[in-house]
């Protein structure tokens, strides 16, 4: 079956900022509307720029400010981590003075090594005393320079970095070390590259070092291919109910650095074409264990695998994701924690999981407000009917119409016809998040 997936958020946002911080204006075809794009849309447009949603075939118009911003104000970010971190050094590099915020849970996500960053480069900002939001700029235009950065925390600290640094007065020049999730650093550069930045990039795997030049954006169409991370739930679904699926658009020349998951799946013994526009993924029997696979360049999908491993024939290992600590919750424990409550032992290190085969039972999926691990633990429920999500809304995230779409293409499977019940009543909102909305989700077998 081919299943049709919204935008990546990670092209979405990135191509946000670089359209807004252009020359001209800018389209951009299919991207994602879902609660972080359209937080880091809304945050962009208090920034100056000027954007429509109402083009053809969903299309996004950027009118864009050629600059940094000017001006100030008070920016809200509500759960996006992408916007807390790519769009301080945007601010910097305009003038006034800006506050970025969010809800509770982004409030809790660190953000000092940006701001000892912007710091290094002559900016001025404050962090709340736990160190992360409320986060304030007050910015007069910022010098490049050469700049030592940390990237084990996190790519989006660098990521926000090279976005920022065209709009410099001079070039900027940054040392990295212990870089994880490097991928989305190649997917910042070839952007960027796609709007006429001049930049160069290391090559080594893990560190290296990018210089920026200064110089202008100029504005460009940009078709934005679909998530990679949310195919992954797509593509693990058709290996554990033995259905083969094919998300168009994703093929060998995509951005995006999850497509790899379905090398991970080969593993599992799933059958993967990778074509040049569309990849397809077959399940052929059970799921094979036994091997360590390090996830830390796609640790967005490391969840994915997890969840599905109490299915395969022996024990899987996945390592080099201990930044995934530090996302929308600690997610090691969080998938530990709820595989645990299934019934299926889990181990945990400072960087790993490993996941025994067992028997699944029903029991609540602990969401913890993320919505990575309500749609991972969803492909489990293909197979272990019972499972409930505390909180299914939380997918409003990243993809919207997810249970929905998984319904649609694996409800009627004959071999596990489940059905996916969908959010009965509203839950109270977070006042953090007001726009949060949904209640329990339940996979149960058909009468």
């Amino acid at each position: 079956m081919k299943v049709e997936l919204p935008g990546s958020k990670s092209i979405t946002n990135r191509a946000l900022l670089l359209a807004a911080a252009a020359d001209g204006h800018s389209t951009l075809h299919a991207p994602l509307v879902s609660d972080d794009t359209v937080a880091f849309r809304d945050a962009l447009t208090a920034l100056g720029a000027r954007i429509t949603t109402d083009g053809q075939d969903g299309a996004w118009g950027v009118g864009g400010i050629g600059r940094g911003p000017a001006g100030g104000g008070h920016i809200r970010c509500a759960d996006a981590g992408t916007a807390a971190r790519f769009l301080p050094p945007f601010a910097a590099a305009g003038t006034g003075r800006y506050t970025f915020d969010g809800s509770a849970q982004l409030r809790a996500r660190p953000l000092r090594p940006l701001a000892d960053a912007l710091r290094g480069l002559g900016a001025k900002v404050t962090l709340a005393p736990g160190g992360g939001l409320p986060l304030t700029v007050d910015a007069t235009g910022t010098d490049g320079g050469e700049l030592s950065l940390d990237g084990s925390l996190s790519s989006q600290y660098l990521s926000g970095l090279l976005l920022a640094a065209p709009l410099l007065r001079t070039p900027l020049t940054l040392r990295v070390t212990g870089l994880v999730s490097r991928p989305y650093i190649d997917l910042t550069l070839a952007l960027m590259r796609h709007f006429g930045a001049d930049v160069t990039g290391a090559t080594e795997d893990t560190d290296g070092t990018f210089t920026v030049r200064p110089g202008r954006y100029r504005a460009t169409a940009l078709h934005i291919e679909p998530d990679a991370s949310t195919a992954s739930y797509f593509f693990a679904a058709a290996a554990v109910t033995g259905r083969t699926v094919t998300v168009p658009g994703l093929g060998r020349g995509s951005l995006q650095g999850d497509l790899r998951f379905v090398d991970v799946l080969r593993r599992t013994g799933a059958r993967v074409d990778i074509a040049e526009h569309a990849t397809t993924v077959t399940g052929t029997g059970p799921l094979r264990g036994g091997f360590t696979v390090d996830m830390g360049e796609i640790s967005d999908t490391f969840m994915t695998l997890a969840a599905i491993a109490p299915l395969a024939d022996a024990p899987v290992t996945v390592r080099g994701i201990g930044h995934a600590r530090l996302k929308e919750s600690d997610r090691i424990e969080a998938v530990a924690g709820n595989l645990r409550a299934l019934g299926i032992t889990a181990e945990t290190g400072p960087d790993r999981i490993t996941v025994h085969p067992g028997r699944v039972r029903a029991a609540p999926i602990a969401c913890h407000r993320d919505h990575r691990i309500a749609m991972a633990f969803s492909v489990l429920g293909l197979r272990a009917p019972g499972l409930t999500l505390d909180d299914p809304g939380c997918v409003t995230k990243t993809f919207p119409g997810f249970h929905t779409a998984l319904r649609r293409c694996f409800a009627e499977h004959p071999a596990y016809p489940h059905e996916f019940t969908a959010p009965a009543a509203p839950r109270a909102a977070d006042p953090g998040h007001p726009e949060e909305h949904g209640a329990r989700t339940t996979t149960q077998r058909k009468a």
